[in-house]
């Protein structure tokens, strides 16, 4: 218990470090892809990212569509990588967006 409480505490850490490094920075596809590749997202500490699933996008062409994308970004982040949630608002889901509408 004291374990997992110890992992989460890190990892929203280093979701905040990471939040702050890309604050100043505008919302782009290709920050998203960046961010899509990065095994560090939402302060994860493994060795997976999105596109470990997703390789080039695979099986997320359509997700764009979906009005609930930032709530699905965030279940893979949590579930999938083990990171913290991305505030909707955020630079990183914003760019995070672009990149899957840029797979159309």
């Amino acid at each position: 218990m004291l374990q997992s409480v110890k992992t989460v505490m890190v990892a929203a850490l280093w979701a905040g470090l990471s939040l702050s490094a890309y604050a100043a920075e505008r919302p782009s596809a290709a920050l998203g892809e960046k961010l899509f590749n990065d095994p560090k997202l939402g302060g994860a500490t493994g060795t997976k990212s999105c596109g470990s699933c997703h390789q080039d996008g695979a099986g997320i062409e359509f997700s764009y569509k979906k009005p609930n994308l930032p709530q699905i970004i965030n279940m893979c982040i949590t579930r999938g990588l083990g990171g913290a949630p991305l505030a909707e608002d955020s630079v990183e889901m914003k760019s995070l967006i672009l990149y899957h509408q840029s797979l159309r």
